[in-house]
């Protein structure tokens, strides 16, 4: 079986029910619309506020580009890059690669140019799909990607050297293509986060989303019934697999372009969505609002919200603790996984298991885990060590890398870089990132416990800790503070609250400013590493 299965399984039975919904807030004073907060992505002022498709229209599109694809000659394994917002074309260009047989390679929306042309040339992209938000930065590019023979333009009134894609999809057939597939065949490359430099490729095959798709439907018990918000970009795994538990329940979707907390919750009231994928901004954010009355929840139909649950990133206990006092009713889980493991899932704390919020949980449905020494040895329950998973959802390399996978597949297990401790009923708890712990007068910190202390303080919005560089110390830690919109905090407020914790835990440095996060809601340290390790304004120092 193929994951494609599933979408036409759906188009059999369930052709004419919604699929997938499309909705673009629009109100200019919210300035929502698109994720125009993020950098680099053009204003598109004609999209209207709510579009859909049912699973009949989605597998028809989908076999209409996979015929496109193979009108233009493409072999079995063709690279075909998808550079576009969240949008109702996204699926089906992607289902479509699929069932001509190509690689799908999804991009990161926020790519400058010098990033998407080092991406297509590093997965070998002959055939690049992108929407109208990503004119400027290709116009900078498309005469110099040699090894991309054809430009799509999913749009309206595209470049000159581009050719329009749905009209061109339009004459196609909606039958599917007589392609033969098998679970081992190639299927994506996704790309590491880039956080620490240019992205990696990573290769899946279609086993891997098999297993996502079984996965994510294990966990969260999606039935017909269910409607899945999906706020965050498709183009990385963690959005993509959590639907894909809609795709295998035949249940609906909406695709929300637009991360404030009215929007979430309309739209969550107006579409009845039961399930909600939260990034921890976006959380804080919705509590904010209501906590400064931004946003009655009286105004909103929420009885059907049935599950919140967070992931790409560890999660602050204190903020579950909140979220539960303003949802009582509310399932909560988390999901912990990379790109390399297919996405969420290969550990999963499960929603009977609420008691242990600030675990990330125990091995996913069909995954195995270990915490190890540098060695490969085990460590005892309560020690730290790095977290490694093994499962059908690994990925086969990093594409033309042969010298970093080596460094992470070792045996058919992957070693994740994060450090873990496992407590007493087989609990997994994130420490840190390997690379991110700091050692201070040959003292480990891990930053992520300082950061969720620290989250406690009710005037801090968010809160980064890196290592800086000290003459007596080696490292001492450093925290940049975000504080919360209409408030005013000083260092001694923050020294105060601190002083409940061990004194080598207390952060050395305290800075004022805003925390920069991903799409996908990691924090950038080497943006705040770069801004404050290279001789720049460090705002104030708490000394002794």
């Amino acid at each position: 079986m193929l994951i494609m299965d599933y979408l036409e399984r759906n188009a059999r039975y369930y052709g004419q029910e919604t699929a997938l919904v499309e909705f673009s807030p629009t109100d200019a004073h919210d300035n929502a619309k698109t994720w125009r907060e993020y950098r680099l992505i053009e204003s598109t002022n004609d999209a209207p506020l709510r579009r859909e498709i049912s699973w009949l229209d989605f597998d028809r599109r989908t076999n209409r580009f996979a015929n496109l694809l193979l009108s233009r000659g493409v072999k079995r394994g063709t690279k075909v890059g998808i550079l576009l917002m969240n949008c109702l074309e996204w699926l089906p260009i992607y289902f479509g690669i699929l069932k001509a047989g190509c690689i799908a390679v999804p991009l990161n929306f926020r790519y400058s140019s010098d990033e998407i042309k080092y991406c297509l040339d590093l997965a070998d992209v002959e055939i690049l799909a992108f929407g109208p938000e990503f004119i400027s930065r290709m116009d900078l590019i498309a005469h110099d990607i040699p090894k991309v023979r054809m430009l799509f333009f999913v749009g309206k009134d595209g470049p000159a050297y581009t050719e329009d894609c749905l009209e061109l999809m339009s004459y196609c057939s909606s039958n599917p293509p007589p392609i033969e597939m098998k679970e081992d065949d190639y299927a994506a490359i996704y790309f590491s986060s880039g956080t620490t430099g240019f992205p990696k490729a990573i290769l899946h095959d279609h086993r891997s989303l098999l297993c996502a798709c079984d996965v994510e439907q294990k966990h969260h018990s999606q039935s017909r019934e269910d409607v899945f918000l999906c706020i965050p970009p498709l183009y990385h795994t963690g959005a993509k697999m959590h639907w894909f538990g809609s795709l295998k329940s035949g249940s609906k979707a909406v695709l929300l372009r637009g991360v404030k907390p009215k929007w979430i919750l309309r739209t969550i009231s107006e579409e009845h969505c039961t399930i909600v994928w939260l990034l921890v901004p976006w959380a804080q954010d919705l509590l904010d609002a209501i906590d400064a009355g931004k946003v009655n929840l009286d105004d909103y139909e929420l009885d059907q919200w049935r599950l919140m649950h967070i992931g790409a990133q560890p999660v602050p206990p204190s903020l579950i603790h909140r979220w539960k006092k303003v949802f009582p009713h509310h399932q909560y889980d988390t999901n912990y996984g990379l790109s390399e493991s297919i996405g969420p899932g290969c550990v999963h704390l499960g929603v009977e298991n609420i008691h242990k919020v600030g675990a990330i949980g125990k091995a996913g449905f069909q995954w195995e885990t270990k915490i190890v020494t540098p060695d490969g040895t085990e460590v005892a329950k309560g020690d730290v060590g790095e977290l490694i998973v093994r499962g059908p959802g690994v990925m086969l390399c990093y594409y033309k890398n042969p010298e970093a996978t080596a460094e992470v597949l070792k045996d058919g297990w992957l070693y994740t870089g994060d450090m873990a401790r496992e407590d007493e009923d087989g609990f997994i708890y994130l420490v840190d990132r390997k690379k991110d712990v700091i050692i201070t007068g040959g003292e480990n910190l891990y930053p992520v416990q300082i950061e969720d202390f620290l989250r406690a303080f009710t005037k801090i919005k968010d809160v980064a800790v890196i290592g800086l560089p000290d003459a007596r110390l080696g490292e001492i830690a450093a925290a940049i503070i975000e504080i919360k919109e209409d408030e005013t905090c000083t260092e001694e407020e923050i020294n105060a609250f601190c002083e409940s914790m061990p004194r080598y835990k207390r952060p050395r440095k305290i800075i004022f400013d805003k925390v920069p996060r991903n799409p996908t809601g990691k924090i950038e340290k080497p943006v705040l590493r770069e801004k404050y390790c290279h001789g720049r304004l460090v705002e104030s120092q708490i000394t002794g």
